[in-house]
């Protein structure tokens, strides 16, 4: 029987197993790197153990400390979670070694359906229908290029081991290939000690759907309604769904019937899913099974009631399951969005720094769920995956789900760093996503062709509006404060203020008149046309105010956030967010781009270097990348010239805004 159950994760997930643990009575252990000492999983677990630094392969993904850890607290199971080590069958047998229950599938397996080949050739020796490929021994460049040039372009370039999108590159054309098996190989290598790869022929305009599956040891298994995926950047799933806006009972009868096929084909034991490539006829080809808990598990669980990682547990006991296929009934429609530290306007760049306003509680109604493992206070850091909360709610129907959603991402701003709040409203308001015709390319499609829904969004005149009766009333809040010039007698004033790289400077003026207490007239400039705005309320706690403007009282989310000696306004507007500050007097003169000096976008590792002191370099040569939170970015070249100096090599930490290389520029004729 388990008493006591280690879980060998970090973030939402490590607190999402915790909470059902926890209700079922179950002890709990977490454990974390000295970058997590203080991360909301280790207050929520009963007991705490550090395992080693910052870095996954020094902590998360050594085995050694996780089983010391189980003996040094009397844990005598372990849940996985997703990602690190959830999928290595190697761990599974230590842990069974050890006397620890393991959590999830058998080693056997996680090692079958762990080779994507190999769990390919046994789909198709179980029946399982299958998209065409390369899953030969022979690994060799030469191989593998004629291999692609037999299935035809486009086409995948895989891992066979891992997942979550690493080790994994698009192929359009034969040009393409050689740098693809490289970068494959490389990533898949340092991800998953493994740089085995294989070739899949793409399947144009597909979608990306999968079905949860559940076993146990009693010869039972079920699959539990189907999971929408379609909505992806560079491979990685960025909005799910349940039901799938395209499959009829009859398709999931079909794909479902499939996925048990599959489970029962290797004995599997636990939670699985079987993810599928859906082709325009709604055709089905088995891609790959993950042997764990999924991401998006949750909007299995809001359509069904059912609570995955309690099944897990009951499992894992020996349980039998506690219902069959024909029990199962799907309810209603649910939507979960991944809330990412990236900037989707500068090619989905990770993000790190401080989160400085997260109160996702706020936003709490019935139908809405937060999975969450960050907190107010605390630091998202290059270490890990930049998934930082997700964001689950439950409607009657589709569009009941995503008018929730939207309102959602409305009232739960991530504020600190840049994230992908707007974007996620945006894509589910999206006429494709609405209609439901996405696959799984159109997000990097639109990167290409400059999808407005893409780029940065532009404070509206009404948010500058508001921003200047803000900060208006700030001032006259704190009039007394020594860093207020302003004299008490003065009525009328300006305020320059910034927000990203625009700069306007706003006239401002008391109202005077006897029903304008408290309202202020605001013009755009200081010969436009004054508006009159009336800050009506501010609650600091909730980050709110109210503002009445043209006869319209609103309310607004408004957080005043300290940067340095300064106070920076936080105005979020459909979960876009502008930062509105004071310009200084005196602007800091290192802030303007140098194209003579290529700066660390991100804290990460350098993985390569391709100039050398000396080298001459055009505009736009690749120069160096960097990996950090499960993304490999490129410093390309900004003009033509010389490399005068190296600061970083292969392998080398480097912090973000660091030097990594001096290039003297050719001066133009």
């Amino acid at each position: 029987m388990i008493q006591k159950i280690l879980i060998a994760n970090r973030g939402e997930i490590a607190c999402r197993v915790i909470r059902t643990a926890r209700k079922l009575g179950y002890r709990t252990v977490a454990v974390f790197s000295e970058a997590d000492a203080q991360a909301p999983h280790v207050a929520l677990a009963d007991e705490a153990v550090c395992i080693g630094p910052a870095a996954a392969a020094e902590s998360y993904l050594k085995v050694d400390a996780l089983l010391a850890a189980c003996r040094q607290t009397g844990a005598n199971a372990l849940h996985p979670g997703y990602g690190f080590l959830s999928e290595n069958a190697d761990f599974a047998q230590a842990c069974a070694d050890a006397g620890v229950v393991f959590i999830g599938p058998s080693p056997e397996a996680i090692r079958v359906m762990g080779d994507k080949a190999g769990a390919k050739r046994a789909m198709l020796e179980a029946g399982v229908p299958c998209a065409p490929g390369y899953l030969g021994d022979q690994q060799d460049d030469a191989t593998l290029t004629e291999q692609a040039e037999r299935l035809g372009y486009p086409l995948l370039v895989k891992a066979v081991s891992g997942g979550g999108g690493r080790g994994m590159r698009l192929v359009h054309e034969k040009a393409e290939l050689a740098q693809a098996i490289t970068s494959a190989r490389r990533e898949a290598q340092n991800a998953f000690g493994d740089g085995t790869l294989m070739l899949e022929r793409l399947i144009l305009d597909g979608r990306h759907i999968e079905i949860q599956v559940f076993a146990d040891a009693h010869g039972n298994a079920v699959f539990i309604g189907e999971r929408d995926c379609t909505a992806q950047r560079r491979r990685q799933k960025v909005i799910e769904e349940s039901p799938s806006p395209v499959v009829s009972p009859a398709m999931r009868e079909r794909m479902g019937r499939d996925a048990v096929l599959a489970a029962q084909a290797i004995g599997y034991r636990g939670a699985g899913t079987i993810e599928y490539i859906v082709d325009q006829d709604l055709n089905h080809y088995f891609l790959e099974m993950n042997t764990r808990l999924q991401v998006e598990h949750p909007v299995t669980e809001m359509v069904s009631g059912f609570d995955l990682v309690e099944w897990q547990l009951r499992v894992a006991e020996g349980q039998p399951l506690p219902v069959k296929q024909e029990d199962i009934t799907l309810s209603g429609h649910a939507i979960e969005a991944r809330l990412y530290a990236e900037d989707p306007y500068a090619g989905f760049a990770p993000q790190t720094g401080p989160v400085q306003w997260w109160r996702p509680q706020q936003a709490l109604f019935e139908g809405v769920r937060i999975d969450d493992g960050i907190r107010e206070g605390g630091e998202v850091t290059p270490h890990y995956d930049p998934m930082v909360a997700k964001l689950i709610v439950h409607g009657r129907d589709r569009a009941d789900a995503i008018r929730r959603l939207i309102a959602t991402l409305d009232d739960t701003p991530l504020l600190g760093l840049r994230q992908n709040a707007r974007f996620l409203r945006e894509l589910v308001d999206h006429e494709r996503f609405r209609a439901g015709t996405l696959t799984t390319t159109l997000i990097d499609q639109w990167l290409t062709d400059g999808e407005p829904l893409l780029q940065r969004p532009v404070a509206s005149d009404e948010a500058w509006l508001m921003a200047g009766a803000l900060f208006a009333a700030r001032q006259q809040g704190a009039r007394h404060a020594p860093q207020l010039l302003r004299a008490d007698s003065v009525t009328a004033w300006d305020i320059p203020l910034q927000q990203d790289a625009v700069k306007r400077t706003l006239r401002v003026q008391t109202a005077s008149g006897p029903a304008e207490a408290g309202a202020y007239r605001v013009a755009l400039s200081p010969t436009d046309t004054p508006h009159t705005l009336r800050v009506l309320a501010q609650d600091a706690e909730r980050g709110e105010a109210s503002i009445a403007h043209n006869g319209v009282q609103r309310r607004v989310r408004a957080v005043w956030l300290r940067a340095g000696n300064d106070e920076q306004l936080h105005l979020v507007i459909d979960a876009a967010v502008f930062v509105f500050s004071e310009v200084s007097a005196w602007p800091n003169q290192g802030s303007a781009h140098d194209p003579s000096r290529a700066i660390a976008p991100v804290a990460g590792t350098v993985t390569q270097v391709l100039v050398k002191p000396g080298d001459a370099v055009t505009e736009g040569q690749p120069l160096l990348s960097i990996e950090a939170m499960k993304m490999e970015m490129w410093l390309n070249a900004q003009a033509p010239g010389v490399v005068k100096a190296v600061h970083a090599q292969p392998g080398e930490q480097v912090q973000a805004k660091a030097l990594l290389i001096d290039i003297e520029l050719t001066k133009e004729d």
